[in-house]
């Protein structure tokens, strides 16, 4: 379960944000001349006090799609989470009353078709691109929910943070490989350059779907592999879960006059909203005002989410210690590892804006800023489950609902 929802999420998010990469490409560098007047733009060629940059300026270069201003690649860029933010609560609405297998499985295979059908919509026509991304919004919008409807069947108590972690590191570590990935296939004019980006990410995910649909189950008592000692185990940690739940009813008023509730949905838009930004704009932030180019931009763009992965895979699993050995209450760790991850990458992103052309200390706090990040996956991200195992797809999905409007608002 670990293992796939982590490679889950590392195709989800590998078709989210390749196109923050490939953009780059698809638009091209200004033209010749136009280059250094840019006020936004780091005139590196004056600037003495970084060594051997000049070997590493973008080169002018018109992409195909080089009549996108700025404001309308913001608007594509940001299109996604149109339809993201439409299937949060439905998300969790049908995992609560079918299970998470099949929303997240579907949903995923519902993007990759239209990640596939991306670079022939964008060549039709804008809006086709802006159609296509809006649709696979709308895949997605299921996954994270029914995500954690799993989780909440699956995670005993004490393994909490750490399974949570794991699933939810592959977001980084998808986000890290589809940048790196997508600049050496552009760089190398695979299948005509950019347009691999959309195929190469939108093939693996079929492949993906065909491992899930064949050896996940919705809970351990419907799996059909488990041993006797392992559900037996889940069960005597969460409680037996084979009683018809179906009918159960989910108390809404008793959620939105729930003040942890409103409290995981403060974090949540908090951390989106930073983590969104950068997501989507910092490749094109390397490359039309640092000046890289785009072989090191994808290096550099993957390289904070590389940190944050690393991260997400260490802390959950010390939190999980403090609270099996009792050393520490799970609210004491949730609040603790949510106001490092808050506060830590609020200072690094402040002096990353006042660090201006400074390449490496611009790239050092950001880095610091994303990958201080992944302490959140023993923060808000399990408290959901925490809080109420029987109803933690929806509660997830109403939370990410009010984050999501961060990913268009963002950029």
């Amino acid at each position: 379960m670990a293992f796939l929802g982590f490679f889950g999420f590392a195709v989800a998010y590998c078709m989210r944000f390749n196109l923050s990469i490939a953009i780059v490409a698809m638009v091209g560098s200004k033209k010749a001349g136009q280059f250094h007047k840019s006020p936004s733009a780091c005139a590196y060629m004056s600037n003495d006090s970084v060594k051997g940059d000049d070997d590493h300026l973008a080169e002018p270069d018109l992409g195909e799609f080089h009549h996108w201003t700025e404001a309308e690649q913001g608007f594509i860029l940001g299109s996604f989470f149109w339809g993201y933010v439409l299937t949060q609560l439905p998300g969790g609405i049908l995992a609560d009353k079918y299970g998470g297998k099949w929303p997240l499985g579907l949903g995923l295979l519902f993007t990759a078709v239209f990640a596939i059908l991306s670079p022939i919509c964008a060549r039709t026509h804008t809006y086709l691109l802006i159609f296509c991304r809006v649709m696979q919004g709308l895949g997605q919008g299921l996954t994270v929910p029914a995500m954690h409807e799993i989780l909440a069947h699956w995670a005993p108590p004490d393994e909490r943070s750490q399974l949570a972690g794991i699933v939810y590191a592959g977001a980084q570590f998808g986000t890290a490989v589809t940048m790196v990935g997508s600049g050496y296939l552009i760089h190398a004019g695979v299948m005509g350059g950019w347009p691999s980006v959309f195929y190469v990410m939108g093939g693996i995910s079929f492949i993906w779907f065909i491992f899930w649909t064949i050896l996940i189950s919705n809970k351990p008592s419907e799996h059909p592999r488990i041993s006797e000692e392992e559900l037996n185990y889940i069960q005597e940690s969460i409680g037996d879960q084979s009683a018809d739940e179906e009918n159960a009813s989910t108390p809404w008023f008793e959620i939105f006059t729930s003040l942890p509730v409103w409290a995981i949905i403060v974090g949540h838009v908090g951390h989106a909203w930073g983590l969104y930004t950068l997501l989507t704009e910092l490749p094109t932030y390397l490359s039309t005002v640092l000046q890289f180019d785009i072989k090191d931009n994808s290096w550099l763009s993957a390289f904070p989410h590389l940190v944050m992965w690393i991260v997400s895979l260490i802390v959950p699993r010390v939190a999980d210690y403090f609270i099996s050995n009792d050393i520490l209450s799970t609210v004491v760790v949730r609040k603790s590892c949510q106001s490092i991850a808050h506060l830590g990458a609020a200072v690094m992103l402040i002096a990353a804006s006042y660090s201006g052309c400074y390449r490496i200390a611009t790239m050092t706090f950001l880095t610091i800023a994303v990958g201080i990040n992944g302490t959140i996956y023993a923060g808000f991200i399990c408290n959901h489950v925490d809080l109420a195992p029987r109803h933690a797809g929806i509660l997830m999905g109403i939370t990410n609902t009010f984050a999501t409007l961060t990913g268009f608002g963002a950029p």
